[in-house]
């Protein structure tokens, strides 16, 4: 190996377009090989390979679950411009000059490849590779790594249309009865790009004994299939939360959001790798198992079909708030704060969030942490009357 390193001076890949991120189905994947030598050096071929797998690996007790499916394999035999060869095709490289081969595919046409991934027990990989040939000594080989995204639009009908479900869970403490909670939600479509919001409309009631939460988090999916066998991984990805809810009370959502963070568009054509994500609204149930909703999400391609719904999903936010204050009978201009320096924003909850865990071991009884609530400013002696179109929340 020492040898054949101080043979061989420079053996690389460069791709005409460095500063191309990835490859959509159809693109043509160019470059050269370069080659120096540090002595005379006679090479009878030098070949590029463009190679796509994915491949799936995992112990499932003593036995070793692996299975691969090619996607891509492309071969080409290179020739120097200009350079004599003799009658067996081999040339003789020199020290002190720099060779070149240079090369060109294109990809199998939209629909035919699956995005490149990286993932707990599998991934898939595409890459060229160069192969130099030299007579009776080892073969030289290199290889260079591209990424492919095939693109996923998210504006059709079926990814357009709205979402929802509704779950109950019927509680019970030492199995007696104890009441139940029920959650009903819904969200205005399916299919999503990474920072966009999730607008959610949400109904929850609580006729339990117990001080409930309900949450919401998007979830990824990672199923590997090898040898028959079907391996899933679930990850949280990123969450919201709502106020804790009493005995006897509900509440409701209106346009709460949750952002799609920074990931990996679905991946749904592969064989053996299957990536989706799904919005999980779910209740947290002291001493009781979670009751979970399920919203299946479709997550595209950044900048194709994706829509700049971040201002108006912020107004929509704003304008909840807003009528959120007014079904308080609130004034719309209430008198200032200059006294109060703690900084009370809309979002928090008007009563304390309970301290709530998401393991099995939850009490279920909870105490509130202390919160000191501001005072109240000073009013003025004027009387007035408020005439605003409030919308109060229907009672449960």
């Amino acid at each position: 190996m020492v040898a054949m390193a101080k043979r061989v001076k420079t053996f690389q890949i460069v791709f005409t377009d460095p500063s191309k991120t990835f490859y959509c189905g159809g693109d043509k994947v160019s470059g050269r090989v370069e080659v120096e030598v540090n002595e005379v050096t006679r090479v009878s071929a030098v070949k590029v390979l463009g190679l796509g797998c994915a491949k799936v690996e995992y112990a499932k007790g003593k036995q070793r679950c692996r299975q691969e499916a090619e996607y891509l394999r492309y071969e080409e035999v290179l020739r120097l411009d200009d350079q004599p060869t003799d009658s067996d095709g081999s040339v003789v490289l020199r020290p002190g000059n720099k060779y070149e081969y240079f090369f060109g595919f294109e990809l199998p046409q939209q629909g035919q490849l699956v995005s490149s991934y990286k993932g707990k027990f599998g991934y898939v990989h595409y890459y060229v590779k160069a192969l130099v040939e030299r007579p009776q000594q080892p073969t030289l080989e290199c290889k260079k790594p591209f990424e492919v995204e095939e693109p996923l639009d998210v504006n059709t009908p079926d990814l357009l249309s709205p979402t929802g479900g509704m779950k109950e869970k019927k509680v019970t403490c030492m199995f007696i009865p104890d009441g139940q909670v029920s959650l009903n939600a819904k969200i205005d479509r399916r299919g999503f790009c990474e920072g966009e919001d999730i607008c959610i409309n949400a109904k929850f009631e609580n006729t339990c004994s117990r001080i409930v939460v309900p949450k919401a988090a998007i979830i990824a999916k990672h199923t590997y299939q090898a040898n028959g066998r079907t391996k899933v991984f679930r990850q949280k990805l990123s969450s919201v939360r709502g106020n804790h809810i009493i005995s006897g009370m509900c509440d409701a959502w209106q346009g709460k959001t949750i952002r799609v963070p920074k990931i990996k568009p679905s991946m749904l054509g592969c064989n053996i790798i299957r990536v989706e994500y799904a919005l999980m609204i779910y209740v947290h149930i002291p001493g009781s198992e979670k009751l979970i909703l399920e919203l299946p999400l479709v997550i595209g391609t950044a900048g194709l079909g994706s829509r700049s719904n971040s201002v108006s999903s912020q107004e929509g936010s704003v304008s909840s708030a807003s009528q959120s204050w007014v079904s308080l009978r609130m004034p719309s201009e209430p008198p200032s704060y200059c006294d109060i320096t703690r900084d009370c924003r809309l979002d928090q909850p008007l009563t304390p969030l309970l301290d709530d865990f998401d393991g099995d071991d939850s009490p279920i009884f909870m105490t509130a942490p202390a919160f000191q609530f501001p005072p109240p400013p000073a009013y003025t002696e004027a009387e007035e009357e408020y005439n605003g179109n409030a919308r109060m929340l229907p009672v449960c």
